[in-house]
This record gives C-alpha cells, sequence and structure tokens, in this order.
C-alpha cells in the first residue's frame, strides 16, 4: 500500500512537472519585440445585439518588460480613450486609462486589474501575459480544438494575491502541440459562480510568429450566456519601429 502511495505521488509530480514545462515554452516562443495592430472590439449582450469598436494597439517587449498601448478611434463615445499598461514578467503590473471626457489619467490599482476593461468581457489583467510562477499546473488531458490537438493544462492560483489581481481561482487552458500558442482557456472567477470561456479560433502566421487573428470571451453563469466579446485583428505589422512616446502616460493623454 505504501508503494502505490508513493507511486502515486511519483506519477502526479510528473504531470506536475510536464505542465510546468509546456507552460514554460507557451512564455519564452517568440512573440516579436514590437508589434502594431488594428482591433475590431465587438460587444454582444444577452440578446445578442451588439456593438462596435475601432482601436489601434501597440507593443514593445523589452526584455522581461512588455509595453502595451491602446488607443480607441471610434465610435464618438470612446474616441480618444487611451490605455498603457507595463506587463512585468515576475512581478507587479502597472496600468492607466486616460479618459478624454474627463481629461484626466487614472491608475488602475492591482486590486481593480480583474475588473472590466472598458465595458468588454476582458478584464485588464486579462490584455496581460500571466506571471509564469503565480500558478500551480496539472497536465490534466489532451483534446482537440480547432482541427489541432492540444494539451489539456489546468493552472491553479497559488495564493489569494493572485486571485485577487485576476479575479480566477483557476483556469483551464488549451495549448496546442505544434507551436505553444494558447488557443482557449475556461477562467473560473472567484465570485458569484461565473465562468469566462476564451475562444480563438484564428491563427496565422506572421514573419515566422503566430498571431491570434480573433479571440472571443464569453461570460456564463450557470450555463446562461451573459455576454460576449470579440476581438478582430489585422494590419498586424511585427517588428517595426514604434514611437517611445506611445508608451508613456504623455502618449496616452495626446493620443494618435
Amino acid at each position: 500500500m505504501r508503494f502505490l502511495a508513493v507511486f502515486a505521488l511519483l506519477f502526479a509530480y510528473a504531470f506536475a512537472n510536464e505542465a510546468y514545462e509546456i507552460m514554460k515554452k507557451v512564455d519564452e516562443r517568440d512573440k516579436g519585440n514590437m508589434m502594431n495592430a488594428r482591433m475590431k472590439m465587438i460587444l454582444i449582450d444577452g440578446s445578442n445585439k451588439s456593438r462596435e469598436r475601432l482601436m489601434r494597439q501597440y507593443k514593445k517587449i523589452d526584455g522581461d518588460l512588455t509595453k502595451k498601448s491602446i488607443f480607441f478611434i471610434e465610435p464618438a463615445d470612446v474616441k480618444n480613450t487611451g490605455f498603457l499598461t507595463f506587463d512585468r514578467r515576475d512581478g507587479d503590473d502597472d496600468q492607466w486609462l486616460y479618459l478624454p471626457s474627463l481629461r484626466k489619467t487614472k491608475r488602475i490599482a492591482s486590486s481593480d486589474q480583474s475588473g472590466s476593461f472598458m465595458g468588454s468581457d476582458f478584464s485588464y489583467n486579462d490584455l496581460n501575459d500571466r506571471n509564469l510562477n503565480d500558478y500551480t499546473y496539472e497536465l490534466v488531458g489532451e483534446r482537440e480544438m480547432n482541427g489541432a490537438a492540444c494539451w489539456v493544462v489546468e493552472a491553479t492560483s497559488k495564493d489569494e494575491k493572485v486571485i485577487g489581481v485576476t479575479g480566477y481561482t483557476k483556469m483551464i487552458t488549451f495549448v496546442r502541440k505544434d507551436n505553444y500558442v494558447i488557443v482557449g482557456s475556461i477562467n473560473h472567477e472567484e465570485k458569484g459562480g461565473r465562468v469566462k470561456y476564451l475562444e480563438i479560433p484564428k491563427l496565422k502566421l506572421i514573419d515566422g510568429i503566430w498571431q491570434p487573428m480573433e479571440m472571443k470571451m464569453t461570460l456564463r453563469q450557470e450555463d446562461v450566456i451573459v455576454h460576449s466579446t470579440v476581438l478582430v485583428f489585422d494590419e498586424v505589422r511585427f517588428n517595426q519601429k514604434i514611437d517611445s512616446d506611445l508608451f508613456t502616460v504623455r502618449g496616452i493623454e495626446r493620443g494618435l
């Protein structure tokens, strides 16, 4: 009996270690040092009524720091809104939101990063990469997603601080075996028993880099769709020079 217990423990450890190595390769895959793209955000309510927003995103990776800015172009009620985030690989992230109607820039506190980004189903924290060491991992299976073989990895938040920032207690993540790209996840929220489902049905290889071209986040409560948000990318360009001022608070206040 003792031998079986030890064997089971070693077996579980092996799967946990394999899951960590998978997510490490996800974290380390080439994402391009610089990227800019046009984005369309489609907000869909529970009655399937939709409204659209047009944005422009810029990203720059500098070592362990990823800087990202998003500028809203239309419609008029969100035009010139700007968002800036400093995403640190193993540290606290900084985020700012510029609201032109108030002519004011608001710093997003860590405790507020689990909140909705501009009324969408993506949170502020969803716009950043996950810090690899904030979670424990377990390989729980394999399945096919959009015609591609995937690993199914369960990521559990290590402590209350991580849950407070992300809003999630655990995530079931689907990772393509051929390119280590996440193509979906099931995100369990801390409050209200709500679950957010991320789908990434379209990928494109651009300059040797795999880029999601469409992402859909659906909020469900007790299997009822509450709301969903689709992000569509086009005009994606990698490793082209970007004005560094776009990654400053002054830059998002000035706009494009």
